[in-house]
């Protein structure tokens, strides 16, 4: 043990020297912006997919930066969009871009006060400050579409962009801020005419229809708007039927001006002036699924109308052309997938823009000075992460050799349990239940930084699905070979009601402990997509209502469809979604089963990887339930199947390691276990201020493997393979050295690694509560950490004291 303890020694030391020489994040004060309106021309700006492309991958398609770039935002602003949004400022900073921020609202417009407005701006002012970054602010944007959760309700919306402005203007002068609606020409975007909402009906007919004014209901007035922003889209679709057309000429300025057939109002000529500049998005539809015109043809018809525009000076007040280049995005047009994009398509398409585009008023970038990063993360970098990476190396190198050596020390730390329960899966289950819990809790803390895929490419929700299958099949082998598959099917049919019972349960719960005042139920109620949900990655920003339609529940007589939404748990919080794939999987477990005691583990294997690709290759959603959209049942199964059959065969398994092939074989897995964890160090996203990484891989290059291997909800190839060495390293971890590890950690570990099921139930109510605390939505990382362990102490003393066991399932 004292070489062990001499190799942790310098590793600390090694860390401690690393940190200190790290260059500190310089922090100055915001220089003067660059003008947001360009000399001549207008900028050309583009929306990106956060979540698998950046600044630098489309400055190399573009062969420079866009001028301008725009992410979405949710206000309130979470913890987690902070660093995502601090990723954001240093992107554009670095290729002297300007800064375009959607803020969207994540509550009723009528609850966002003062005190909301300041939080935000503050917060931004600090995220955005370091990297100096010119900023528009685009408040709560398509206001006049029904697609929104803030949209066509006038009056909220001009009283909640005012008080805003009001905030904008005292805290962030250098900010501008933009009122944008949606293009009028389908207004009011319903398929008949609606009784009109207050404000609306600028007619006086009583109605909302075509004829009343799309624009003038939602505009906050001269003295709270600096900038006029515009989503003009050419898409003939209707929302119903998808077409690929080629735009008519002069669609662009004659539907901006009002020129068209459409009868909008001039909205170039009425809100945008020299003093008020005009920022469209945009982008045309084409579907590679449909018929009709081709990919260029779409696109490129549309981009030279604006860029003939531009040329043409009718437009004197456009400063930037905003441009969607996603190519994922999915539409309301049935399974249509929509590619809006211009340079992730055809070489063809990217080609012909590049060179219109090259030869076009439209400005690119860099527009200011390009500055270095300053990321939110601590990166180490150099000489210093190659010494990280050798201490860590000759870490592991060391206990592999004192473990293989077979001494009486070695001897002596192994585990020796009860063959009955093998608490190494207990311990294990423990640490991926904490790993739910921490990553759920949405806190910006240090446990944080030690469980978001800290030792691999991997989150708790993997081990979670892996282990819980170990021990369904470490369980149900004597069960089956004493009392036969009956006994086994009345047993996982019982225990998959009773998880269906208290999902129904706890869902219901949460609906309604939502509707009290003082708790902010939208923390549980509502989803943002990171982009690794079934509606694909041009998804990211979007804030999912999951109890959409819930208050039916209210009226009487009750919606029938109301409740058959609940009973399908297509409702529920996202923290508690992937309840449903395990009534599903319990289902199903005695088949498996029953192969598996037949020795066709094989075949099962070979059947469930069968459904795994088709899963992973189709996206088809199997049944109609919530947790479709995060665990598709087809993909996820694979790791509940994979841990049934090393759990059904553990001793086979256990006893193979222990051949010579075996211990080879295991030392191989340690060591992939060992690069992937390296290699995760390298994630440039940080999921809490501070947070030191490695920096021996560029961002561009870790983000490219990343999305190509180790996607999450589809669980990719690299994210599966991660997951099975990583097990197989911890538990072979555990084998070796279970007395002092179980000495530190057992005691916490264990009893929550036995009960997790109950504890996975009860983080729901936390998650709702630690939302609801005022002073734990400020990012402070000593206070977040301090209710993080605070959280995971309560529900160890409720486990520990059997608090509600006899209602609430283990």
């Amino acid at each position: 043990m004292a070489g062990v303890r001499r190799s942790v020694i310098a590793l600390l030391a090694a860390l401690l020297v690393v940190l200190l020489s790290a260059p500190p994040a310089l922090a100055s004060d915001r220089g003067e912006p660059t003008d947001l309106v360009p000399r001549d021309g207008a900028y050309f700006g583009s929306i990106l997919d956060w979540s698998r492309d950046n600044v630098a991958d489309q400055a190399e398609r573009l062969g420079a930066p866009s001028a301008v770039y725009q992410r979405d935002v949710s206000y309130p602003l979470t913890d987690t969009e902070k660093g995502y949004l601090a990723g954001f400022f240093d992107q554009t900073a670095a290729a002297g871009a300007i800064s375009v921020v959607a803020v969207n609202p994540t509550v009723p417009l009528a609850e966002l006060d003062r005190v909301d407005a300041e939080a935000f701006v503050d917060a931004l002012d600090r995220i955005a400050r370091p990297t100096g970054a010119p900023l528009y602010l685009s408040f709560a944007p398509d206001m006049n579409t029904t697609w929104v959760g803030w949209g066509q309700r006038p009056d909220e919306y001009r009283a909640a962009f005012t008080l805003f402005a009001d905030v904008v203007h005292e805290r962030l002068p250098d900010a501008a801020l933009v009122w944008s609606p949606f293009w009028g020409g389908d207004y009011p975007f319903a398929a008949t005419s609606t009784p009109a909402p207050a404000g609306t009906d600028t007619d006086g007919d009583g109605a909302l229809t075509s004829a009343d004014d799309p624009y003038a209901p939602y505009y906050p007035g001269d003295s709270a708007v600096d900038a006029v922003g515009l989503s003009l889209y050419f898409d003939e679709t209707g929302g119903v039927e998808a077409r690929n057309v080629v735009p008519d000429p002069d669609a662009f300025v004659s539907r901006l001006t009002g020129a068209d057939e459409s009868g909008t109002p001039d909205f170039a000529g009425v809100y945008s002036s020299p003093d008020r500049p005009l920022l469209i998005e945009t982008a045309a539809f084409y579907s590679a699924s449909v018929g009709g015109a081709s990919e260029l043809e779409v696109k490129s018809a549309w981009w030279r109308q604006i860029e003939g525009a531009v040329a043409s000076g009718l437009l004197p007040s456009l400063a930037a052309v905003i441009w969607e280049d996603t190519a994922t995005t999915r539409g309301v047009v049935g399974e249509t997938v929509i590619d809006w994009s211009v340079t992730l398509s055809s070489d063809a398409v990217r080609t012909a823009f590049v060179s219109d585009l090259r030869s076009s008023d439209l400005v690119l970038g860099p527009v200011r000075e390009p500055s270095g990063s300053s990321a939110v993360s601590t990166p180490v970098e150099g000489w210093a992460g190659w010494i990280v990476v050798a201490v860590v190396v000759a870490l592991i190198a060391g206990l592999v050799i004192f473990a293989t050596r077979g001494s009486a020390r070695a001897q002596r730390l192994r585990y020796a349990g009860s063959p009955s329960r093998d608490a190494r899966i207990d311990l294990l289950r423990g640490l991926a239940i904490v790993f739910v819990v921490v990553n759920h809790l949405g806190l910006a803390s240090y446990l944080q930084i030690g469980t978001q895929e800290f030792l691999g490419v991997v989150s708790g929700a993997e081990l979670f699905v892996l282990l819980s299958g170990a021990v369904l099949g470490l369980v149900y082998r004597p069960k089956l070979v004493s009392g036969g598959i009956g006994e086994v099917v009345i047993r996982t049919a019982g225990r998959s009601w009773k998880l269906y019972r208290t999902a129904l349960v706890v869902v219901v719960l949460i609906f309604f402990l939502s509707l009290l005042p003082f708790l902010n139920g939208r923390a549980v109620t509502t989803f943002t997509d990171q982009g690794t949900g079934a509606a694909g990655t041009g998804a990211t920003g979007r804030v999912y209502d999951l109890y959409a339609g819930a208050d039916r529940l209210l009226q009487y007589p009750v919606d029938p469809q109301v409740v058959i939404d609940f009973l399908l748990l297509r409702m529920g919080p996202w923290q508690f979604n992937v309840m449903g794939l395990y009534v599903v999987l319990l289902l199903i477990s005695p088949l498996v089963l029953w192969a598996l005691g037949r020795r066709w583990w094989p075949w099962v294997l070979g059947a469930s990887l069968a459904l795994y690709v088709v899963g992973h290759v189709t996206r088809f959603r199997l049944v109609p339930a919530q947790f479709e959209d995060s665990f598709p049942l087809l993909v996820w199964q694979l790791l509940f199947v994979v841990g049934m059959v090393a759990g059904f065969h553990r001793r086979e398994i256990l006893a193979w390691f222990a051949t010579r092939a075996g211990r080879v074989a295991l030392i191989a897995i340690v060591a992939v276990a060992v690069a992937l964890m390296l290699f995760s160090w390298n994630n440039p996203y940080a999921p809490a201020p501070g947070d030191p990484r490695l920096a021996l891989i560029s961002d561009n290059t870790f983000r490219g493997v990343y999305g190509a291997l180790f996607e999450r909800t589809y669980l990719a190839p690299g994210r599966l393979m991660n997951v099975l060495v990583l097990v197989v390293a911890l538990y072979a971890l555990l084998t070796t050295f279970w007395k002092p590890i179980a000495a530190v950690a057992g005691g916490f570990l264990i009893p929550l690694g036995q009960s997790t099921l109950y504890v996975f139930v009860m983080h729901v109510f936390f998650a709702l509560a630690v939302a609801s605390i005022p002073f734990l939505t400020r990012g402070d990382l000593l206070l977040d950490t301090l209710a993080n362990v605070v959280v995971l102490a309560l529900l160890w003393v409720m486990v520990r004291t059997r608090f509600l066991f006899a209602v609430v399932p283990r």
